[in-house]
């Protein structure tokens, strides 16, 4: 497994002690809502409550690029809920890496919003940490993309 643009490699999701979930998407236009429909669920009523609406727009915005710029399938989305973190990892065929935003983005560069979105701009704002992963070893098959969230334990519903 290759590691490609991570902010912080020790944030990987490999690493990180708590419970997980699984959720496999077939690759549709409602996939995003369904991920973020899934991942509310799971941390409403925690005392990860706080970063929900962080959950949600990180994890709407990696599902809808792998609806958007692949062919796979299945989407699959993987969810460790630790004591202090939250990792989201989402999994689709293409095994190619993830663009670095490395600062690039300027919100007045309109050329840079039509070209590639907001998604990976948001993912540096809001995450703790982020990155991608190409699995497969050889012969790469599919990648994942995943960011880390801090749990805020102060603001449980």
């Amino acid at each position: 497994m290759t590691s490609a643009n991570t902010t912080a490699p020790s944030m990987s999701p490999h690493r990180q002690d708590g419970e997980s979930y699984r959720l496999s998407l077939p690759n549709t236009a409602r996939s995003a809502g369904i991920a973020r429909r899934f991942v509310t669920s799971l941390l409403t009523g925690t005392p990860h409550y706080g970063v929900v609406d962080d959950a949600r727009l990180c994890v709407s915005e990696v599902v809808a690029n792998a609806h958007r710029h692949t062919r796979t399938a299945l989407i699959r989305v993987h969810v460790t809920v630790g004591p202090d973190l939250v990792t989201v990892s989402v999994a689709d065929d293409k095994p190619q890496t993830v663009p670095s935003t490395s600062g690039t983005y300027d919100a007045c560069d309109n050329d840079a919003v039509q070209e590639g979105g907001w998604g990976l701009f948001l993912l540096d704002e809001l995450a703790l940490a982020w990155g991608s992963d190409v699995c497969g070893c050889c012969t790469p098959s599919h990648k994942a993309v995943w960011f880390t969230l801090a749990a805020d334990a102060g603001s449980a519903a």
